[in-house]
C-alpha cells in the first residue's frame, strides 16, 4: 500500500520538460484597507460599524499609548530608567488586532506591542512599575523594561530573544485544539526582522502540519533595527511564505485600525472553525527608534518619516473617521490629552520613589529547593553587604 505523502506527490501535475518558477511571476498579495488617510470608507460592506464607545476607546487607547511613550522615552534620557522602546506609528495594529481577539485568547508579544495589553486592562501604574522594576512590579524587577506579562490578562511575559516565543505559541495552541469546545485561539506577534530566525520557520511549520488554531500576526515596520527589508527577504513580504508553509495569509493596512480590527477577527474565525494557523501581516513603518539604545538618523533620512508621521499616521487616520462620523470633540479631547499626561507624570514621580525588592529575590523563582551552590553565593552576597554596607543604596531595597 502506498504511504499518504506518496499518494499526495502522484495526485500532482506531471509535465515533459524544464519549468522554472520564477519569482517576478507571483501575483504580490494586496495590502487590505478599509479607509482612506483622509477617514473616507473605501467600501461601506467593509466598514465594521463599531459603535461609538468602541471606536472612542480604540482612538483613546491609542492616544494614552502615544503620551506614555512620549514620557517614559524621556525619563530613560533622563537616567531614570534604563531602557525603553517606543510603539510610534504603530498603535492601530496593536489596538485594532486587540479589539477583535477574546479575551480569553492567549497573547504571545514581542515588544512592540504594549497597546495590545493596555486594551486589556494593564494600567498605567503597571506599565511604569514594571519600567521601574520596583515593588509593585508584577515581575519583581527581573526584567528589563518593556518586558510586560500579566497572567490574569492572558499576556505572556516578553522574552528579549527574537522568535523565542513563536514555537512557544505554536504549543499553546495545541493544546487549545486538543481541548473539547475549545474556543480560544493563540495569537503571537513579532516583527519582518524576527521573521528570518529560524525559530519562526520551525513554528510555522509545526503550526502548519499539527494543524493548530494561531494567528502569526507580523508587524510589518520597515525595518529589523537598522536593516531595512529589502536587506531582509527577496520575496513578497512574509504572509506570501503562507503558501510555502501550506497556510492561509493575509495582508493588512497596519495603520487602518479598521482594516486590523475586520482582518484580525476573519483570521480568528479561521483558526476556530478550522483548527488550523494564519498568517497575518500588517504593513505599517516604525517612527520611532527602535529602541533607546539606536539612533534611526543614521540609517535612514528624515524625510522619509514625513508622510507617515502626517497623512499615513493611525491616530490621524482614526480621527478623520471620527471626524467624518460626528464623533470627534477637539475640546474634550485636547483635555484628555492634558489629563492622561499629568496622570502618568504623576504615576512617574511615585513610581521612581517606590523601593526596589530584597536583593534576596534574585535567588528566588527557579528552583523549589535552592540549590547548596546558590545558597553559598547568598551567603557570599549577605557577608559583602554586610562588610561595605555604606557603599550600596541598601535604603532603597524592601528588606525581608
Amino acid at each position: 500500500m502506498l504511504s499518504r505523502s506518496f499518494n499526495l506527490m502522484l495526485k500532482k501535475a506531471w509535465i515533459s520538460h524544464v519549468k522554472m518558477i520564477m519569482p517576478e511571476n507571483y501575483d504580490p498579495i494586496p495590502i487590505y484597507r478599509v479607509m482612506d488617510p483622509e477617514g473616507n470608507i473605501l467600501h461601506e460592506s467593509q466598514d465594521p460599524k463599531l459603535n461609538k464607545d468602541t471606536i472612542h476607546k480604540c482612538f483613546r487607547d491609542m492616544v494614552l499609548l502615544n503620551a506614555l511613550d512620549k514620557i517614559l522615552y524621556e525619563s530613560q534620557r533622563q537616567g531614570r530608567i534604563s531602557f525603553y522602546m517606543t510603539n510610534f506609528g504603530e498603535e492601530a495594529s496593536h489596538i485594532g488586532s486587540a479589539c477583535a481577539l477574546s479575551s480569553e485568547d492567549l497573547v504571545y508579544a514581542q515588544y512592540r506591542e504594549a497597546g495590545v495589553l493596555l486594551w486589556r486592562g494593564f494600567t498605567i501604574s503597571q506599565f511604569i512599575d514594571q519600567c521601574y522594576g520596583n515593588y509593585d512590579d508584577d515581575g519583581k524587577g527581573k526584567q528589563m523594561p518593556v518586558h510586560y506579562g500579566s497572567k490574569k490578562l492572558n499576556f505572556m511575559t516578553i522574552s528579549s530573544p527574537l522568535s523565542t516565543q513563536i514555537p512557544q505559541a505554536v504549543g499553546s495552541a495545541y493544546v487549545f485544539k486538543r481541548r473539547a469546545n475549545n474556543n480560544r485561539c493563540v495569537i503571537v506577534y513579532f516583527g519582518d526582522g524576527a521573521a528570518s530566525e529560524g525559530d519562526t520557520h520551525a513554528a510555522m511549520n509545526f503550526a502548519a502540519t499539527l494543524e493548530c488554531p494561531v494567528i502569526f500576526f507580523c508587524r510589518n515596520n520597515g525595518y529589523a533595527i537598522s536593516t531595512p527589508v529589502k536587506e531582509q527577504y527577496r520575496g513578497d513580504g512574509i504572509s506570501s511564505r503562507g503558501n510555502g508553509y501550506g497556510m492561509a495569509a493575509l495582508r493588512c493596512d497596519g495603520t487602518d485600525l479598521l482594516a486590523v480590527y475586520n482582518a484580525t477577527k476573519v483570521a480568528r474565525e479561521y483558526c476556530l472553525k478550522n483548527n488550523k494557523p494564519i498568517i497575518l501581516e500588517a504593513m505599517q513603518y516604525r517612527l520611532g527608534h527602535h529602541s533607546t539604545s539606536d539612533d534611526s538618523s543614521a540609517y535612514r533620512p528624515a524625510e522619509e518619516l514625513e508622510i507617515w508621521n502626517t497623512v499615513e499616521h493611525p491616530i490621524n487616520k482614526l480621527k478623520n473617521y471620527m471626524l467624518k462620523k460626528g464623533w470627534f470633540d477637539e475640546i474634550a479631547e485636547n483635555d484628555y490629552v492634558k489629563d492622561i499626561r499629568k496622570k502618568i507624570m504623576i504615576q512617574n514621580q511615585q513610581a521612581e520613589k517606590k523601593q526596589k525588592y530584597d536583593w534576596r529575590e534574585m535567588f528566588t523563582d527557579v528552583y523549589d529547593d535552592v540549590p547548596d551552590n546558590l545558597q553559598k553565593q547568598m551567603k557570599q552576597m549577605e557577608d559583602h553587604l554586610k562588610k561595605h554596607k555604606n557603599e550600596y543604596p541598601l535604603q532603597n531595597f524592601k528588606q525581608s
